[in-house]
């Protein structure tokens, strides 16, 4: 970087101890002669060869080489010798006398010296200058440097190439496949980096200073490297962009062509393989077992649609996208290309869709149907047991589920006719996906299948009907004939209740002859709800031996209840007619004895026959009598009236009466028996 007084370039050759090769050093010498320009070579180089370090016979033939090497372009060699070493030597073999013969003029000079012959600010430290050089620095951006122009320049000539073919091509070229040749050997963005870096460094060298603050000039080198640079950058962006054009244009045609293979696939599969697969698809199964084989089949079918659908998405996103950045020339095919395939698939995924919902209303029918044939089945089976309930209410129970049965059957028929129905009218539309092909055949199949399952529902449920009719009339007739049998043992127990009623309440004898006579009156009406009772038992049993007769049975209580009621009946009766006799005869003896007790004693006349007080007196002993005596019943029992404290209260009061007689009696007698004695 550092020049002599006449402007020329200084060429520094710094020799070492080891053993220096000559022709490296020669190459060496060449590179560096080449990179400065014309212009500065003219000036001409001092070259200073720095022998500090090394033998004087290599530093004589270093110096003897320059003048092979660069002869013309040296005008002066500067050799920095040792101190004191070569002094002896130098006397054999003077430079300065082989001027001619060498061209350029050779001088030894020590290190100190040498800034009469050269500025010290164009010398570096090693010779005591101020000029700042960093050689690995400088290495390092010409291996940069060199390395950019060689691959800028291939390249160039590279994307020149292919961008001058695909100008000259004719248009079958252009739409061929890219193919390795196509792409150059490196890449260009890296390249365009590389020479974007590079001009950057080239350009902070010659507008910022040194680490030492001391700004510097950059070398010739550096000035002319920048112009080659930006030439080279701007040849490069010019063809890289063109580069860019035909790559994108190729690259749109080929995914173009892609597209459109792409598309014909899916198109051929699914109008050829596909179609075919629905072809052969038209049954709808006759039970559960074979729908749900037969949707198993179409979601196989499915899943291979599956694959071209998402085949479909991704072509329908891509010619989207071309769509909205293509060219007019392109957007005619690609709406074609679309339409196309939208079409198809649009048309193919309608016929996997309604294929789908009719065996789904295929499998719902059957569902639909093996139910109600389970709920018929049910029904039949609780329809052929025999009928053997324990009471009334477990009948009734057995009646309602009975009816809950053949109302969900009613419920599943109904159920089956909508699903049947629904079906019919997807199978009657089969006909508009058929492709062509004639389907009336094999829907008539599936339409008499459908029909006939309806069909035979029907029948079954209306058998289940009327043998639910006729176990109806007899569950009724049973309930009825419980219903009467309870009743008729519940009159029994009435009729016990009244008697026992008749024995422990029914005991008073009246105080006098009208009320005497009015517990008669009541008891007649007590005796007619007996008798009341003892006939509604009597109609609920022949009731019984009719419905026994009817539902071909035997009744397990009526045979026991009909000789109850009539037993109780006669235990009633016996005891009813033994108090109409003990109320009738107190009735008399209370008469009678009022009308005695009441006639006046004025009246001698009416007492003239003493027999009536006898007839009293042998009522109201008899009355006493037939009070203790017990009801004696047809099987040998005995039941007395009310307690002993009962009936002794109410003999108390009949001798009561009697008294009153006997007293009224001898009343009577006294004055009969002072009229002899007067």
């Amino acid at each position: 970087g550092g020049k002599d007084r006449r402007s020329g370039l200084i060429l520094t050759i710094p020799l070492c101890l080891e053993q220096t090769s000559m022709d490296e050093l020669s190459v060496t010498l060449d590179y560096l002669l080449s990179i400065p320009s014309e212009k500065c070579k003219a000036r001409g180089f001092t070259v200073i060869v720095d022998g500090r370090k090394s033998q004087w016979n290599v530093v004589k033939t270093v110096v003897l080489m320059l003048q092979n090497v660069v002869p013309a372009e040296v005008s002066l060699v500067c050799v920095v010798k040792p101190d004191e070493f070569w002094d002896k030597k130098v006397t054999h073999f003077c430079f300065w006398k082989e001027k001619d013969r060498l061209g350029f003029e050779v001088i030894l000079v020590s290190a100190n010296k040498l800034t009469r012959y050269i500025e010290p600010c164009q010398l570096t430290e090693d010779f005591g200058g101020t000029l700042t050089y960093d050689h690995m620095d400088w290495l390092n951006k010409r291996l940069v440097f060199e390395k950019f122009t060689k691959e800028s320049t291939s390249l160039l000539d590279e994307l020149a190439l292919i961008n001058n073919g695909s100008d000259k091509g004719t248009q079958q070229e252009k739409e061929r496949s890219i193919d390795l040749n196509f792409l150059p050997s490196v890449d260009p963005e890296t390249v365009l980096q590389t020479g974007h870096e590079l001009l950057s460094e080239l350009q902070q060298r010659r507008f910022n200073g040194s680490d030492g603050g001391v700004s510097w000039s950059p070398m010739d080198d550096e000035l002319l490297a920048q112009p080659q640079v930006m030439k080279l950058l701007d040849s490069l962006r010019e063809q890289y962009t063109r580069y860019q054009e035909v790559c994108r244009q190729r690259s749109k045609r080929t995914q173009l062509e892609e597209i459109q293979q792409k598309v014909m696939q899916v198109v051929n599969w699914l109008e050829g393989p596909g179609s075919e697969q629905l072809r052969t698809q038209w049954g709808i199964g006759d039970s559960i077992r074979a729908s749900q084989a037969l949707q198993q089949k179409h979601e196989e079918i499915e899943s291979q649609h599956s694959e071209w659908f998402a085949v479909y998405v991704e072509l329908n996103q891509q010619i989207a996208a071309l769509l909205n950045a293509g060219d007019e020339e392109d957007l005619v095919e690609l709406k074609a290309l679309q339409q196309q395939l939208s079409d198809v698939c649009y048309r193919q995924a309608s016929q996997l869709e309604f294929r789908q919902n009719l065996l789904q209303a295929a499998l719902e029918f059957h569902s639909v149907a093996q139910d109600l044939s389970q709920q018929l089945d049910g029904l039949l089976g609780m329809l052929c047991v025999d009928v053997a309930p324990a009471d009334g209410a477990s009948i009734q129970q057995t009646l309602k589920l009975l009816e809950e049965k053949l109302k969900s059957v009613d419920l599943g028929l109904q159920g089956l006719r909508e699903k049947g129905q629904s079906l019919l009218d997807q199978i009657s539309n089969q006909a508009s996906w058929a492709y062509g092909k004639d389907v009336t055949i094999e829907n008539k199949e599936n339409v008499d299948h459908i029909q006939g399952v309806m069909e035979d529902m029907q029948l079954r449920k209306q058998r289940c009907e009327d043998m639910v009719d006729v176990r109806r009339l007899k569950m009724l007739q049973m309930v009825q004939l419980f219903k009467c049998e309870e009743d008729a043992a519940q009159a029994v127990e009435w009729l016990s209740e009244l008697l026992d009623a008749l024995l422990k309440t029914h005991i008073r004898l009246g105080d006098d002859a009208q009320e005497t006579k009015v517990l008669l009156e009541k008891h007649r009406k007590f005796v007619d709800v007996a008798q009341s009772t003892y006939d509604y038992g009597r109609q609920l049993l022949q009731a019984t031996v009719v419905l026994c007769q009817s539902l071909r049975c035997t009744s397990r209580s009526s045979g026991d209840t009909l000789p109850r009621l009539n037993r109780v009946w006669k235990q009633f009766t016996i005891t009813s007619e033994e108090r109409v006799h003990r109320l009738e005869t107190a009735v008399a003896f209370h008469s009678s004895a009022e009308k005695i007790l009441q006639e006046c004693p004025e009246q001698p006349e009416a007492f003239n026959e003493m027999e009536q007080f006898d007839e009293i007196e042998a009522v109201g002993k008899s009355l006493l009598d037939r009070l203790t005596v017990p009801v004696v019943y047809p099987d040998g029992s005995e039941q007395y009236f009310g307690s002993p404290s009962d009936m002794a209260s109410a003999a108390e009061h009949i001798r009561e009466k009697m008294k009153l007689v006997s007293l009224k009696k001898q009343q009577l007698r006294q004055p009969e028996a002072t009229t002899p004695e007067s």
